[in-house]
């Protein structure tokens, strides 16, 4: 039973799938955990220098392997919204169902194993390390900066990677979309920031307000009670007087 080899190299954004059909190939990877790292030369003589990742992969019925899972065989996990190969379309928070995955070991029963290129031999790989494929998407977010190499005081919105829409018709124009900057720093955002602090001021003043007038209350509520114990006990005390005298 053969396996296939997905590689991927995340520097060039190049993937390559590969069948390996050789059982004394195939035996250097069963055993390895994901996460682990395997020299290319147990692939193959082409992929001599090369040090692969295990990223992830799944078995024969299409079941993910799933990192923490010490097994090789499946298993049932209880699975929320948010964990790996659970998707939760329609779940309520809170809620969890049985889910089947693959051990986090690689056996004979994996299909397909994905592994990315973690070291470059010397030798190029057509199809996989020889060609650049430009990302489609740039970041959205603070990676701007990293990528251009940006300080604070550039205008990430002039960095943004734009994508060329071609022309639907002869009489329209070609267009151009660009992703939505996430948390950009802009004027308005800031008038918000300052209005949910203005809030939370007057949030904080109105209860300390209550708490000092809820204080003064009971300490007058106190007074009034001692005032009036005392006001009972000089009646009792002169009604006694009055029938001692008589």
């Amino acid at each position: 039973m053969g396996m296939k080899l997905n590689i991927a190299n995340p520097s060039t954004g190049g993937q390559k799938l590969i069948e390996v059909e050789d059982d004394k190939k195939l035996r250097t990877l069963y055993d390895k955990r994901l996460s682990a790292e395997i020299e290319g030369e147990e692939i193959g003589d082409e992929f001599k220098g090369y040090v692969f990742k295990i990223m992830g992969g799944q078995d024969k019925q299409g079941f993910s392997m799933h990192q923490g899972v010490l097994s090789t065989d499946r298993v049932r996990l209880m699975m929320s919204k948010g964990d790996q190969g659970c998707r939760g379309f329609g779940m309520r928070k809170g809620e969890r169902y049985r889910k089947s995955v693959r051990g986090c070991i690689v056996s004979y029963h994996i299909s397909v194993l994905h592994l990315t290129v973690v070291k470059k031999g010397p030798e190029e790989i057509p199809g996989l390390t020889d060609t650049v494929i430009p990302r489609r998407l740039g970041p959205k977010r603070a990676k701007i900066r990293s990528l251009f190499a940006l300080t604070k005081d550039d205008d990430v919105r002039k960095y943004v990677i734009r994508r060329e829409i071609p022309a639907k018709s002869d009489d329209k124009k070609p267009g151009s979309k660009a992703p939505k900057i996430q948390r950009l720093v802009t004027p308005i955002s800031l008038q918000r920031k300052r209005h949910r602090m203005a809030v939370k001021k007057a949030r904080q003043l109105k209860t300390k307000t209550a708490a000092a007038d809820f204080q003064k209350l009971c300490a007058q509520r106190q007074k009034e009670a001692r005032e009036k114990r005392q006001e009972k006990l000089s009646q009792r005390k002169s009604q006694r007087s009055s029938q001692a005298d008589a």
